[in-house]
């Protein structure tokens, strides 16, 4: 049973964070953290028929991957293969993959037609409780089933289910009426159903990560959010809130602060190393502000001493793993796992400085909708260093 204690104590000591364009500044322009080129064997779907994207692991409480069934068990987004990879979040699903060994087996969708209250699912977490054998799924609920229409409101929900595994596969069934896992009222955080940002610049209270603390066993959502009365309409930050003894959650100020600089800090996660609280997100080149310097799309991330901070950039300006330079499309979102391996999906690879606006061909061909071979990191304080393939 985790210890439960008011949002205000938990806020004792709170130092704001802040992610500055004094911060990306400083990015290099040689001895960048360039992932190795993907090759066209890399991009080879595991799913011919579906399009597949964010990825994150079934994990224990303290953060690290579950072993299922001789194997791990991850939830990806998915969609059937459009003809324009983009739509692909107009009708997207949570699907389940087994993956033993260098093989991924599919699962199917991870919740029943007829779960989610919103339209689509988006990007969630996914903890698993051995001795009851609990999946607690938290997911993105875009949209609402009452309005069919393309609309951005995000809200954050969690339900449980039992995992079995029958005949090597696993399952989770017997899903929980979802639970909206904390309420936006617009006083820290946009509320969404009044103002949703437009295509290409939405507004953000998604990307639900579940993370306990150790030091003090109080359990936490992060999520990616947008900040209300900004300075900036670019007012992206890393949102948090507190578990609450009515088994929902508190919304507190942010952890990190990107107002003025950026205007999406997605698919935030905590891992822990060495007693110290790193915090990652993935931002892509065109959400940053005009006017600021410049900075690829690529994996960022901070580190603090204490959940809630004060939190500093890694490597003094934040960016822990970007594309080469001449594909600076061929992943996107990166989630660093307890082994400080990296995992993300294959975005457009292969463009070769070829663009695919008012390309539909290209942009067809070039999406690769996979899993993108996996990185390792080291981490030795605040610094970072990409090593290469996992």
């Amino acid at each position: 049973m985790l210890k439960m204690q008011a949002a205000s104590e938990a806020e004792s000591g709170r130092t704001l964070s802040q992610w500055l364009d004094s911060h990306i500044a400083g990015i290099p322009l040689a001895d960048m953290p360039y992932a190795p080129f993907i090759q066209a064997h890399d991009a080879a779907k595991i799913l011919p028929d579906f399009d597949l994207w964010d990825v994150w692991p079934l994990q224990l409480p303290d953060g690290s991957v579950a072993q299922i069934a001789g194997g791990t068990i991850w939830m990806i987004l998915s969609a059937p293969c459009l003809s324009d990879p983009g739509a692909r979040h107009d009708v997207a699903r949570t699907r389940m993959l087994h993956k033993v060994g260098d093989v991924w087996n599919d699962c199917g969708n991870l919740f029943p037609d007829d779960l989610n209250p919103g339209t689509r699912e988006w990007s969630g977490a996914a903890i698993f409780d051995p001795q009851s054998a609990t999946v607690t799924a938290y997911f993105t609920a875009a949209g609402r089933q009452e309005d069919p229409s393309r609309q951005f409101e995000q809200r954050l929900f969690h339900t449980q289910g039992r995992l079995e595994v029958i005949e090597g596969m696993p399952k989770v069934d017997g899903w929980s009426d979802p639970v909206e896992s904390v309420t936006n009222d617009g006083s820290i955080y946009i509320d969404l159903s009044k103002d949703q940002g437009r295509p290409g610049h939405i507004r953000g209270f998604r990307d639900p990560y579940w993370f306990r603390d150790p030091a003090t066993d109080l359990a936490y959502l992060i999520f990616a959010g947008s900040l209300a009365n900004a300075t900036s309409d670019f007012s992206g930050a890393v949102g948090v809130a507190a578990a609450n003894s009515a088994g929902k959650f508190t919304l507190l100020p942010p952890l990190i602060s990107g107002d003025g600089l950026v205007n999406e800090m997605e698919r935030p996660h905590f891992v822990m190393h060495k007693d110290r609280y790193y915090l990652f997100w993935s931002s892509q080149r065109h959400v940053f502000a005009p006017g600021t310097s410049p900075a690829p799309t690529g994996l960022y991330g901070m580190v603090a001493p204490s959940l809630m901070g004060p939190y500093v950039p890694l490597n003094g300006t934040g960016l822990v793993v970007t594309n080469p330079a001449s594909e600076p499309r061929q992943a996107y979102c990166w989630q660093v796992l307890d082994t400080l391996e990296v995992i993300s999906f294959v975005d457009h690879w292969g463009l070769e400085g070829r663009s695919i606006d008012g390309d539909p061909a290209l942009n067809r061909s070039q999406f690769g909708g996979t899993i993108a071979p996996m990185l390792k990191i080291e981490i030795e304080g605040t610094t970072t260093r990409l090593r290469g393939l996992a």
